[in-house]
């Protein structure tokens, strides 16, 4: 027969609250939701980035090809971009990642920036020009990664946050 003894109760008491506590002060670790302000931050810049990348391919006097290729490169780049971020954030917490798709997503990221690099340096356009490139495209990249993680953070701290909601 199990009886329960006042001293008991308060033991389970105790180390429900304990459990509590762990969890909430779990959750003050990870409570850094990202802001309104920096999350539309964040998406203003991608497009921005993206926008004016594309704005100046569509209006620039290149060949058709030539437009391909850079549009072509910053698709890669920014599927690149995230998905770098996305495996360090999987690492992070403790999420299984292979080295060979840990590897592949730098060596993406490098190759889609080396490659606009040889692009630019090769292509017959004025250096502002070459400059307004390379520096939509590094906006581009930075929101890209920026947007991803905002995503990530947010719907880990509301998953956190329903946990708890459900245990207390």
């Amino acid at each position: 027969m199990d009886y329960k003894f006042k001293t008991d109760s308060t033991e389970e008491k105790s180390a429900t609250s304990k459990s509590k506590c762990s969890k909430i002060k779990e959750l003050k670790e990870f409570d850094q939701k990202p802001t309104p302000a920096f999350i539309g931050a964040s998406w203003v810049a991608l497009l921005a980035g993206v926008v004016s990348y594309c704005t100046g391919l569509w209006n620039s006097d290149m060949m058709l090809n030539e437009q391909g290729y850079y549009f072509t490169i910053l698709l890669f780049g920014l599927f690149s971009a995230v998905s770098v971020q996305k495996s360090v954030r999987d690492r992070l917490e403790g999420i299984q990642v292979t080295d060979i798709y840990y590897g592949i997503s730098w060596f993406s990221v490098l190759s889609a920036i080396l490659l606009l690099i040889i692009g630019l340096w090769n292509a017959d356009l004025l250096l502002s020009e070459k400059g307004f490139y390379g520096m939509s495209y590094t906006l581009s990249l930075f929101a890209a990664i920026a947007v991803q993680k905002n995503t990530r953070d947010k719907s880990y701290i509301e998953s956190i946050e329903e946990t708890l909601e459900e245990k207390l």
